[in-house]
């Protein structure tokens, strides 16, 4: 499945829907560049699952556990982005039967520890890539930083593959 998400509410609004049909034991991958909206999307994954917020990036306690506040599965929220294995994944022991986990960073970690797996990635066709000028009317002048550029609100391209038994018969399926 791919599509474009126009901002960061469409970006939401997908999270929300997919949310909506995990459950226990399901394992999302997220992948994009820094900025991409991976920690927005799994933001609309907690809300579709219906958990206790706020979903914010685990980047310093590479995970973070939100409760089910509807008696569900909780959402366990990884950042594997410093992590340089899938042993080391496996050392945080998280509980991916009885959880719906989110890696971010996590593409080709997750295959030793689960049979079926989610890969979302996201694209970010301009932006990000640079330090670019502001037009000449701007009050500021001088040029936009990084920073600027990683929260502009731009599309995203945003490719959605189920790999494994659990995605065989869904709209995320590998089709040949």
């Amino acid at each position: 499945m791919r599509f474009e998400a126009a901002d960061t509410e469409a970006m939401e609004a997908f999270g929300r829907e997919l949310g909506s049909v995990l459950g226990a034991g399901d394992v999302v991958v997220l992948t994009g560049p820094l900025g991409a909206g991976k920690t927005t999307l799994t933001r609309g994954i907690g809300a579709g699952l219906g958990v206790r917020g706020p979903v914010q990036s685990p980047t310093f306690v590479l995970a973070r556990t939100h409760p089910s506040l509807v008696g569900g599965a909780p959402l366990v929220h990884v950042d594997a982005y410093r992590l340089g294995s899938a042993a080391l994944l496996d050392d945080l022991d998280l509980d991916f039967g009885r959880s719906v986990v989110v890696v971010e960073w996590g593409a080709g970690l997750v295959e030793d520890v689960t049979d079926s797996w989610l890969e979302v990635v996201i694209e970010r066709p301009t932006g990000a890539s640079a330090v670019v000028e502001r037009p000449a009317d701007a009050s500021a002048g001088g040029l936009i930083g990084t920073d600027a550029l990683l929260d502009a609100d731009e599309p995203r391209i945003v490719t959605a593959t189920g790999h494994g038994p659990r995605w065989a018969a869904t709209a995320y399926a590998v089709r040949a």
